[in-house]
C-alpha cells in the first residue's frame, strides 16, 4: 500500500491508507486509546481499541517513527475533521530516549536556550517548523517577484580576499596559507554583475564578526539581495523592493497552516511605500520625545519603533522608506545626494518598527569611488580588481538587501530572531 500524508485524507474517506510520522502523543481512555501521528504536513489521530495495540503502543516513546494502516473515517471533533480506525500500527525506529520537553503541547514551555540547544527536537514542533515554512515561502516569493521583473540568479563567493563593506568586522580565514574572509555580503560582486545581467538577485548567507548580543542581530543570516542597473535615483530601486516585498507576502499568505499555527499578522502592501527623508523622520521623533538628534546619524531601535507607529497612524501602513541617511554613516560605494549636502540617496525599510532592508543607489564612476575613499581616508588597495569594471561603462545602479530572519520574526510576532532561525548563530553559540 502506497504511503499517503495527512493533509490528503479528505480524499480517502471510507478506505484504508498508509501513513508514516511520528508517535505525536498517546492517550489512554478507558478501553479506548487516541494516537496522534505527526507528519511533514500535518497530526492526524488513530483511535486504537485493540489491546494487543495498545499494549505495544505502551511501550513506545514519543517521537518514535511509526507506520500506521488503517481506515479514513469523518470525524468532526478530530484533527483535520478525520480519524483513523482499525489500525495496524508497526514501529519504524525507536526512540530510546523521552524528548526534553513536550511536543505536543500548543507551545515549547522551555527558555529559549534550552529550545535552541535541542534543535533537532524542538524544530519538530508544529509552530516552530511552520516558522521555517513561512522562510522557505518568502524566499520563493522573493525569487518569483524577480524573476517576473527580469532578474537573473546569480551565486557570489562566500570566502573573499578583502572586506566587503568598511566599518564592518570581518570572520578571518585560513585559505591555504593566505589570510581571506567570509563574506559580510554579496555587494560588490552584485554589482560588478550589473554590467553583465543588468538586473541581478541572490540568495545566501552572510557573516557579520559584531559582537551584538541583542534579539535582532545573528553573526550569520540569509540575505536576500537584489542590483539593477539603468535607473534614475533611488526610487526605481524602491519601487521593485515593494513588488518585491509584496511577491513574497503573497507567497508566504498560501501557507495558510503555517500562517495558523505561527498567528502571523500578513501584511496589506499598497500601491506604494510612504517614504520619509532621514532629516524629517529625526525632526518628528524630536519633536514627539524632546530628543536632541542633531548630531546622530543613524536611527536607534526606540527611534525605528516610533516610526513604525508613525506610518500606521499617519499613512495606515506598516511599511515606511528612510531615504536620505548621512553618508559619514553609508558605506564608501553610496551615492550622494546632489542637492542635499552631507545625505546620500542610501535608505532603510522598517516593517512594523523594524529595519529589514537597507538600500539604496551606488557609484557608478571610477573617479567618484577614488574620490570617495580618498575623503575617508582609505585607498584603492585591495580594491582594484572590484574598481576595474567602473573603468568600462558601469551604469547608474542600486539594489536592496532584505534580512530574512527579520522579516519572518515581523511576520509571526517572535521577540526574537533566533526563534524563527533552524541553527542561529551568534556571539555565543556556534552548536549544534
Amino acid at each position: 500500500m502506497g504511503r499517503i500524508y495527512t493533509d490528503e485524507l479528505v480524499l480517502h474517506v471510507g478506505h484504508r491508507v498508509r501513513l508514516l510520522g511520528w508517535l505525536h502523543q498517546f492517550r489512554e481512555l478507558g478501553g479506548v486509546s487516541f494516537v496522534l501521528i505527526r507528519d511533514a504536513r500535518g497530526i492526524a489521530q488513530v483511535v486504537v481499541r485493540s489491546e494487543a495495540n495498545r499494549g505495544a503502543l505502551r511501550g513506545l516513546l514519543l517521537e518514535s517513527a511509526i507506520d500506521v494502516e488503517a481506515e479514513v473515517r469523518e470525524h468532526e471533533q478530530a484533527p483535520g475533521g478525520f480519524e483513523l480506525v482499525e489500525p495496524r500500527i508497526a514501529a519504524v525506529t525507536v526512540a530510546v530516549e523521552p524528548p526534553p520537553f513536550d511536543l505536543f503541547r500548543p507551545g515549547i514551555r522551555a527558555q529559549l536556550p534550552t529550545v535552541l540547544d535541542h534543535a533537532a527536537l524542538s524544530l519538530r514542533h508544529p509552530s516552530r517548523r511552520a516558522s521555517l515554512t513561512l522562510s522557505a515561502a518568502s524566499v520563493a516569493g522573493f525569487r518569483s517577484g524577480l524573476h517576473r521583473e527580469g532578474f537573473t540568479e546569480v551565486f557570489t563567493p562566500k570566502t573573499v580576499g578583502t572586506s566587503t563593506e568598511s566599518g564592518a568586522n570581518v570572520f578571518v580565514v585560513d585559505y591555504f596559507g593566505r589570510t581571506a574572509y567570509l563574506a559580510q555580503s554579496p555587494q560588490l560582486y552584485k554589482q560588478l554583475l550589473v554590467g553583465v545581467f543588468e538586473r541581478v538577485f541572490e540568495v545566501g548567507p552572510v557573516f557579520r564578526a559584531e559582537p551584538h548580543d541583542t534579539t535582532r542581530h545573528l553573526s550569520e543570516y540569509v540575505s536576500l539581495d537584489a542590483e539593477m542597473g539603468f535607473i534614475v535615483d533611488e526610487s526605481d530601486v524602491i519601487a521593485v523592493l515593494r513588488s518585491t516585498i509584496a511577491a513574497m507576502t503573497a507567497a508566504a499568505a498560501e501557507e495558510g497552516t503555517a500562517v495558523d499555527l505561527t498567528e502571523a499578522r500578513i501584511p496589506d502592501v499598497r500601491a506604494e511605500f510612504p517614504v520619509l527623508h532621514f532629516a524629517d523622520a529625526q525632526a518628528l521623533v524630536a519633536n514627539a520625545t524632546g530628543e536632541d538628534l542633531s548630531k546622530e546619524l543613524d536611527l536607534t531601535p526606540a527611534h525605528e519603533r516610533w516610526l513604525g507607529k508613525w506610518a500606521v497612524r499617519e499613512h495606515g501602513s506598516e511599511f515606511l522608506v528612510v531615504t536620505g541617511f548621512p553618508l559619514a554613516k553609508r558605506p564608501f560605494y553610496t551615492h550622494p545626494d546632489p542637492n542635499r549636502p552631507g545625505f546620500t540617496r542610501g535608505f532603510d525599510l522598517l516593517f512594523r518598527g523594524l529595519e529589514i532592508v537597507t538600500g539604496g543607489q551606488r557609484l557608478h564612476r571610477y573617479e567618484d569611488y577614488v574620490a570617495a575613499l580618498t575623503s575617508r581616508g582609505e585607498t584603492v588597495d585591495g580594491l582594484e580588481l572590484y574598481l576595474e569594471a567602473f573603468k568600462h561603462g558601469m551604469p547608474p545602479h542600486g539594489g536592496f538587501a532584505i534580512g530574512l530572519e527579520r522579516w519572518v520574526a515581523q511576520l509571526i510576532g517572535a521577540a526574537n530572531v533566533r526563534e524563527v532561525r533552524a541553527f542561529p548563530r551568534d556571539v555565543s553559540r556556534l552548536l549544534p
